[in-house]
């Protein structure tokens, strides 16, 4: 069931959506209401599961990440167990930093980041093609990012 949110909390999700690290009094301010229960809007969006954390976005390339690559899986078995126990495996692999399991001719497209080409394809060989349960794994590196937007789209 979707959430029912006012005007003042859909205003409370996009202000946080473009700064994060503002305080509550600001928040207050750009929404139109007291501090009070602006703090008691946003800790109950939090319960209900709406605001799932806060995080500072990074460059990964001027962090040394310089290859951003996709890894797009089939797996020879789509039974519910063998899809779980492939989801608990990409959580122990750190280059993979997106996951998405898909309808269709892949069953999962990994989002990976890796300082080098050869790091990347270490990771391809050694852990994804030896992964239990992998069939065909095909890659697709990235020349350049042409959107980012990792957020909702809110109106307003």
């Amino acid at each position: 069931m979707k959430a029912r949110l006012d005007a003042i909390d859909w205003h409370i999700l996009k202000e946080l959506q473009d700064d994060g690290r503002m305080t509550n009094v600001e928040l207050a301010r750009r929404v139109g209401i007291s501090a009070p229960p602006c703090l008691r809007r946003v800790r109950a969006l939090e319960e209900a599961g709406l605001i799932q954390g806060y995080r500072t976005l990074l460059d990964e390339k001027q962090l040394g990440y310089d290859v951003t690559a996709f890894a797009m899986v089939g797996l020879h078995s789509q039974t519910e167990a063998d899809l779980i126990a492939f989801e608990q495996t990409v959580q122990n692999w750190p280059l993979v930093r997106e996951s998405y399991m898909l309808s269709g001719e892949v069953d999962f497209l990994l989002k990976c980041v890796s300082p080098d080409l050869q790091t990347f394809q270490n990771f391809v060989i050694r852990d994804l093609t030896a992964a239990p349960n992998v069939d065909s794994v095909r890659t697709a590196l990235t020349i350049r990012r042409t959107k980012d937007e990792p957020v909702v789209p809110i109106e307003g």
